[in-house]
């Protein structure tokens, strides 16, 4: 394959995969009109990945020199776009044009070269900044690589990153980056159906016979998820009938409603690292989401597993349970939750 990317093009397809946040910028107009614009002036296929998920993928195809276009016209639309935006906005310095590559790891390497040198040059002889992520996306051997500068500097970086990765192709499969749904997963919890919004557990009024069914499916495989039913009336120790209302959710003078008990789940120790995740965030979430205590065991000598003890209201706990098996899952898996 020839590798030298000159302004005329060569007969070589390329392919280039572009990450964006929230609604697509190219897309625009009525029924896609910007995107369809690009397609027909550039020559390059441009296509945009379905679903409801906050990031989507924007994949560009073609010979080199109607990648060179299709990029030009997305990094001026999103100049425009920041003009646009500026104008309603107190702000007097006009922010970079940004745009997100996905590349699959393997090509990073080339990309950044020995000890830097290749980004580096990347960046001196472009104006544009250069950033390759130091993790793969999830669930992929792909990474972001951010390119920020002026339109005509991105459209230069652009060139010199298509050589590269002409000149390096891919080793071994690619597993492509696919960004998750942003529809939340629906929680049956004592009667109650809760989507999961950031850090809280919402009400949810609709689809209880599908919820019902979820919660009937709260363990998604037995050996990870077994939990020892609890005591019946078991309580936790309290030391004031303040403390309990709190923890109850109540407010001061209210009758607590069902009295906590407590249920115990086992986990393999090799897993317990995607429940309490970094600095204890995700154990926080899931505390914080179902409103149940929950503690974790300190690794005993000669056992494989960490007990997790959910202390709580029956709804508390069952919605607790649900997140932990959902965190399970995933990490399984390798996939999203449900």
């Amino acid at each position: 394959m020839e590798s030298k990317v000159s302004e005329g093009g060569l007969n070589v397809t390329l392919t280039i995969r572009l990450l964006m946040h929230g609604k697509v910028q190219v897309e625009g107009g009525h029924k896609g009109e910007t995107v369809k614009k690009m397609r027909e002036e550039s020559g390059a296929r441009i296509n945009i990945s379905e679903g409801n998920c906050p990031e989507r993928i924007v994949t560009i195809t073609g010979p080199t020199d109607a990648i060179f276009k299709a990029f030009a016209m997305i990094a001026y639309k999103f100049e425009e776009d920041i003009i646009n935006s500026m104008s309603n906005s107190p702000a007097t310095s006009k922010p970079p044009v940004t745009l997100r590559l996905v590349v699959p790891a393997s090509q990073c390497g080339s990309l950044i070269g020995k000890g830097g040198s290749k980004i580096k040059e990347i960046r001196e002889s472009t104006g544009a900044q250069v950033q390759v992520a130091g993790d793969m996306l999830p669930n992929s051997t792909e990474r972001a690589v951010t390119i920020s500068g002026t339109p005509d500097a991105i459209i230069q970086c652009v060139k010199q990153i298509c050589v590269v990765m002409l000149e390096s192709p891919p080793k071994g499969a690619t597993i492509p980056y696919r960004p998750k749904p942003a529809s939340t997963p629906v929680i049956f919890a004592g009667g109650q159906a809760y989507t999961i919004q950031g850090q809280y557990a919402i009400p949810h009024p609709d689809q209880l016979t599908k919820l019902h069914q979820l919660a009937m499916q709260q363990t998604p495989f037995p050996p990870l998820g077994q939990t020892n039913p609890a005591f019946p009336g078991e309580k936790l120790p309290l030391h004031s009938s303040e403390e309990a209302q709190n923890l109850m959710g109540q407010s001061s003078g209210l009758d607590a409603s069902p009295p906590a008990s407590t249920h115990e789940l086992t986990i393999p120790n090799d897993l317990i690292g995607c429940i309490i995740g970094r600095q204890g965030t995700k154990i926080n979430e899931i505390r914080q989401m179902s409103g149940a205590q929950i503690k974790i065991a300190n690794a005993t000598e000669g056992s494989s597993e960490r007990q997790i003890t959910i202390t709580g209201s029956p709804a508390n706990i069952s919605l607790a349970q649900y997140l932990i098996n959902a965190r399970l899952t995933s990490e399984v898996t390798g996939m999203g939750a449900l």
